[in-house]
């Protein structure tokens, strides 16, 4: 169905892309056997807050990597992606975002502060809004694994903000 000027969107149909249908379509093409699955969880480990914003730690956890220089990654070749934590204080100038699947003929990563909040949280803490920054971020390098997020990354990331007494973190996924 294409949209046109002057008409009326049919609400009982879909006018956007299905990404779990598209992504269920990409991996069977690709001739992967076990049909995509997006990640279900019937238990979630959100709870609300114990006290205010203004009072907490905050923690920020971003799905990049530390910049290396890198122009190019040859995945064939490269070290398998685990968990970080890195101090935030010098902020990082850059982070490394090449291995990530993103469209780099339309946009770019150049301006740090559009998927990694630190500068603004540190604002937020100068103004009061959150209680302080945690000394370190967090990094949980994009993985198509379900499993090893779930026994791998996020209790590594767990533990780690555990050790910095943080109290609520962040997730600025790219």
């Amino acid at each position: 169905m294409s949209f046109q000027e002057g008409s009326e969107v049919d609400p009982g149909r879909r006018v956007f892309v299905s990404y779990i249908d598209k992504s269920r379509e990409y991996y069977l093409a690709q001739g992967y056997g076990n049909p995509y699955r997006w990640a279900w969880n019937s238990q979630v480990p959100f709870e609300p807050l114990a006290k205010p914003l203004a009072e907490c730690r905050v923690g920020l956890v971003t799905t990049s990597v530390i910049d290396v220089g890198q122009e190019a990654v040859d995945f064939a070749s490269s070290p398998p992606k685990s968990s970080y934590a890195y101090p935030s204080d010098p902020m990082p100038e850059r982070l490394f975002t090449m291995n990530l699947p993103w469209d780099k003929e339309a946009t770019n990563t150049d301006d740090l502060g559009s998927f990694f909040q630190l500068r603004a949280l540190r604002e937020f803490e100068a103004e009061g809004r959150v209680g302080s920054v945690s000394s370190r971020f967090y990094g949980v390098p994009t993985e198509y694994s379900q499993r090893k997020t779930n026994t791998v990354d996020a209790p590594e990331v767990l533990r780690f903000c555990r050790e910095d007494g943080v109290d609520v973190a962040l997730l600025a996924g790219l």
